[in-house]
């Protein structure tokens, strides 16, 4: 019985303090950015952790505090009103605060027309 009192614990305890995978959840700020030289650098397909950016490639940048907010390279991320996940490939300078761009490819209209929005971000804490 005690054996049995001591499993109930600690499923009680896991299920409160969850297993470290738990889906997380943000409002944040959201704009567009392409590949165009004016928009990043003299190197604009290349992401701040070395991958490389090609239209067609669903990829955010994030802002640094949502790396420190349990957000990490290469993982998934739903965004509410788009269909399927994104990838985090790239940080956003500094000055940013909850906030995210959404890579456009070549599309520098497409990215224009987006402008900013607030939207949510979803994804699971890898741990």
């Amino acid at each position: 019985m005690k054996t049995r009192l001591h499993i109930v614990i600690a499923l009680s305890l896991i299920s409160l303090m969850g297993c470290g995978g738990g889906e997380q959840s943000l409002k944040v700020t959201a704009s567009a950015y392409t590949s165009s030289v004016g928009e990043t650098d003299s190197t604009p397909n290349l992401a701040a952790w070395g991958d490389i950016l090609k239209p067609g490639m669903k990829s955010i940048a994030v802002s640094r505090d949502l790396l420190d907010m349990g957000l990490t390279h290469n993982q998934e991320v739903r965004i509410e009103g788009f269909e399927g996940t994104y990838r985090v490939l790239d940080k956003m300078n500094k000055r940013w605060e909850k906030k995210i761009d959404i890579y456009m490819g070549n599309d520098v209209k497409k990215a224009r027309k987006w402008g900013k929005q607030d939207v949510v971000i979803y994804w699971t804490n890898k741990e």
